[in-house]
């Protein structure tokens, strides 16, 4: 999808009449490599708001592509784009939130980048939201009336409409996609309950939806879902998990932090493939035999083979919570990966010696093999994510 040069004049030409003209909406793009996708995008706002004053609002995960750079250029001659390029802070609800809250203006949207999202819909959905009707107004998929052939995804179309009813459930709210992207809302309803919302996940509408202490009067706009104009989804691998996440911030989050609760469980992980690695190295390299309970070996060789178990279930350890509970954190490329490796094995190198410690210590006191391994586990497990969290993936 291409602009052609008058087409830019024009938009600097609508944006300058629009700067004596208060502001009434902002719309904010979370992006992520949508360099192609800025100057288009902003060429389709201007042609959908016509006699609207409105701001656009790229809230870029520092991407390698030059989004950022991209969204600065434009705003040279059309004040009406704006950039926030946020460094070592990634993941889609976090940057709607800091978006909709850096905007003076009285009603907010939230929209895709990538031309998934038809913005003909916006001055509709400002008339609903100012109408004084409707505290809400979003775009929705599988409304009467919607489509999603030319998305061509049938696949995650069939993913959606079972995440969709999952989250009818747990918040109570019937809607036919509380999973929708694309919305519209006054800024001081956001702005009441920012506070609130945990940021957690790529969903920031049913973040939304179930925080706020009062029903929102919700306006349903079928919307005709396009496939992407450039570049790659957003949304990758770890989107079901961030989906399960968000749910359980909203069950369980102000019990037991939603970030130790993601350690605590890729550690349970990493408890069955130390198991699985200490089996592999007694039973397979080192021929020993597992009988009543007990390997046949001695305390030296014992401790040997549990290090190395212990050693290669701290690396699985890592690798996932570097994907999934550091997700909006991610280390990348083989140099920082490297780097957080080694420190987190150097600030976990307590854990594991206590670990192996506890584990060997028992043993030699007659405690049986496998309750002295997961003791050993659990001693090393706080002082695990303590460190972890402050030192590989946070700040020093």
């Amino acid at each position: 999808m291409n602009i052609t040069s008058s087409e830019l004049a024009q938009a600097a030409n609508a944006a300058a009449d629009a700067a004596d003209r208060p502001l009434e909406l902002a719309v904010v793009l979370p992006t992520y490599n949508e360099r192609k996708n800025i100057a288009t995008m902003v060429a389709r706002l201007d042609k959908a708001l016509k006699g609207i004053a409105w701001e656009a609002i790229f809230v870029d995960d520092n991407s390698p592509d030059g989004t950022s750079d991209e969204a600065r250029h434009l705003s040279l001659t059309d004040p009406r784009v704006r950039c926030i390029q946020r460094i070592g802070r990634r993941g889609l609800a976090s940057a709607a939130i800091e978006g909709m809250c850096s905007t003076a203006a009285p009603v907010v949207a939230v929209m895709d980048a990538d031309h998934q999202h038809d913005p003909e819909l916006l001055p509709q959905m400002l008339k609903a939201v100012t109408s004084g009707e409707y505290d809400l107004a979003y775009a929705s998929r599988f409304a009467e009336g919607a489509s999603t052939e030319a998305w061509g995804r049938p696949d995650r179309v069939k993913a959606s409409g079972l995440a969709n009813k999952i989250a009818n459930k747990v918040t109570g709210v019937e809607l036919t996609d509380p999973m929708s992207g694309y919305f519209m809302l006054r800024t001081e309803t956001l702005r009441n309950d920012a506070h609130r919302l945990s940021g957690v996940g790529f969903k920031i509408l049913l973040d939304i939806l179930a925080t706020v202490e009062r029903p929102l009067r919700v306006k349903e706009f079928p919307l005709n879902f396009a496939a992407r104009a450039e570049g790659e989804s957003k949304l990758d691998q770890t989107v079901v998990f961030e989906f399960l996440v968000g749910l359980y911030d909203k069950w369980l989050g102000r019990i037991i932090p939603t970030r130790f609760a993601l350690f605590g469980t890729v550690g349970a992980m990493g408890v069955a493939v130390q198991f699985a690695a200490l089996w592999l190295v007694l039973s397979v390299f080192l021929g020993e035999r597992f009988v009543y309970g007990h390997w046949e070996t001695g305390r030296t060789t014992f401790i040997v083979a549990n290090t190395v178990a212990a050693a290669v279930a701290m690396t699985f350890n890592f690798v996932l919570n570097n994907e999934l509970t550091y997700s909006d954190k991610r280390l990348r490329g083989f140099g920082p990966l490297m780097r957080g490796w080694a420190q987190f094995g150097v600030t976990c190198s307590l854990g594991l010696l206590t670990n192996v410690g506890a584990a060997a210590v028992l043993k030699s006191v007659g405690i049986h093999d496998i309750l002295a391994v997961v003791t050993g586990i659990v001693l090393g497990a706080v002082w695990n994510f303590a460190l972890s969290s402050k030192f590989v993936w946070g700040k020093y």
